[in-house]
């Protein structure tokens, strides 16, 4: 068994994805739309499908709005150098609500970014 993917609900696709392909580094990996449903599926990430866990955006074309709750948390992006990474989403228009720097209670090094819809992303540093 393996994750397959994580589904976001997202209000404006083309927004989210320019985020996550030209803020982030994911790749577009396919997209198709449902017009029975009135919906839209994206999927991204760092590699294929058939080896990496990815991100699956859900648009709704009919819902402008979404409730993140309080029991999503947020998903984790290892990148090679947390100050670096902060530094090119800032350059990049990117929102970092957590600069990078050792976290609370430990050692290991971690910021956090906002995609356009809310939703956290840490990024951590490799080990």
């Amino acid at each position: 068994m393996r994750i397959l993917h994580t589904m976001l609900r997202v209000t404006d696709l083309q927004k989210s994805i320019s985020f996550y392909t030209e803020i982030l580094g994911m790749h577009l990996l396919r997209r198709k739309d449902f017009p029975d449903g009135k919906f839209t599926l994206a999927f991204l990430g760092y590699g294929d499908e058939s080896e990496n866990t990815v991100l699956e955006l859900t648009h709704n074309w009919e819902t402008s709005a979404y409730e993140l709750g309080n029991a999503y948390g947020h998903i984790a992006i290892e990148v090679e150098d947390v100050y670096a990474a902060c530094d090119a989403i800032k350059a990049k228009g990117g929102e970092v609500v957590r600069e990078a720097g050792p976290m609370k209670h430990g050692s290991t090094i971690l910021a956090f970014v906002k995609d356009p819809d809310g939703y956290m992303i840490e990024l951590l540093g490799a080990k």
